[in-house]
């Protein structure tokens, strides 16, 4: 998995980068440009589980990355095929996790202007990496990420 298929590049930036400029410009937008004040407490409350169960998700995929002994870098090589835990349910926990995160600390701001990264950064991700990744599983794994892929949804 090393090897890039023709044509593709690796991306300079880890989606770690992406999803600390989605928390900078949701930050910008709710100070600057709050649009509206969407709801407070007590339903902001729902901002603090949203944000536990995205942190949830993304420690559960690391420790599943780790007790396979593989590669948690995309485009870096994969050793084994992680299927377990978030795993059964979304073939990508870290991502869907970072999108939790987010939704939860935008539902905690209040403002609507804080939810408008929200959708951005997943375009990017699903863009500039989930299809990548996916491309590259086939290439690693073959019918077995097949049966997987044919089983599990990408996001939920």
């Amino acid at each position: 998995m090393t090897d890039e298929p023709q044509g593709w590049r690796r991306p300079r930036l880890v989606p770690p980068v992406y999803f600390l400029a989605s928390l900078a410009l949701m930050e910008a937008l709710h100070r600057w440009w709050p649009i509206a004040q969407t709801w407070q407490a007590p339903v902001i409350h729902v901002g603090w589980v949203l944000l536990a169960l995205g942190l949830v998700m993304i420690l559960s995929a690391l420790g599943a990355f780790s007790r396979a002994a593989t590669g948690i870098v995309p485009f870096s090589e994969a050793t084994a095929m992680v299927t377990s835990g978030f795993y059964r349910v979304t073939r990508n926990p870290m991502y869907l996790g970072m999108v939790l995160i987010l939704a939860g600390i935008a539902t905690l701001r209040g403002t609507l202007a804080s939810f408008l990264p929200i959708p951005l950064f997943a375009w990017v991700i699903h863009s500039r990496f989930i299809l990548r990744e996916e491309r590259f599983m086939e290439e690693a794994f073959g019918a077995q990420y097949l049966a997987y892929k044919a089983r599990v949804r990408r996001w939920l």
